[in-house]
C-alpha cells in the first residue's frame, strides 16, 4: 500500500491543476476563491483518494479531485466515516466518480 499524508496529495493535485477549493452550500459546491457555484450535474469526481490513520480508526479522512464542465479544477476534503460532513455526501451522491485510490497513513 502507498503511503501519502493528504496536505501532500493536495500539493500534487494543486500543481496539477486543481487549485480552486470547493465547499458545499445550499445543495450545492461553492468555489472558495472564484465565488462559482456549480450543480452536481456540472461536476465530475477526477478521482478520490482515501486516507486511513494505523493507529486511530477516527483518523480518516476522504479528498475529492474536482472537474467542473466550465473547466474550473478543484478539491473538497471531508471526514470519511461517522465525521463525514453530510452535506458533502448529498452533493456527491449525483456526481460522477471516474477513479479512486486508498492511501495509507495519513
Amino acid at each position: 500500500m502507498e503511503v501519502a499524508t493528504l496536505s501532500g496529495t493536495m500539493d500534487d493535485l494543486t500543481r496539477q491543476g486543481f487549485t480552486e477549493q470547493f465547499t458545499p452550500e445550499n445543495g450545492e459546491l461553492r468555489g472558495v476563491h472564484s465565488g462559482s457555484m456549480f450543480r452536481p450535474g456540472q461536476v465530475a469526481i477526477a478521482e478520490y483518494y482515501r486516507f486511513e490513520g494505523v493507529s486511530d480508526p477516527d483518523d480518516m479522512s476522504i479528498l475529492y479531485a474536482i472537474e467542473t464542465r466550465s473547466g474550473v479544477r478543484g478539491t473538497l476534503a471531508d471526514a470519511f466515516g461517522v465525521y463525514a460532513d453530510p452535506r458533502v455526501g448529498a452533493f456527491l451522491r449525483d456526481v460522477a466518480v471516474r477513479r479512486a485510490r486508498r492511501l495509507g497513513v495519513g
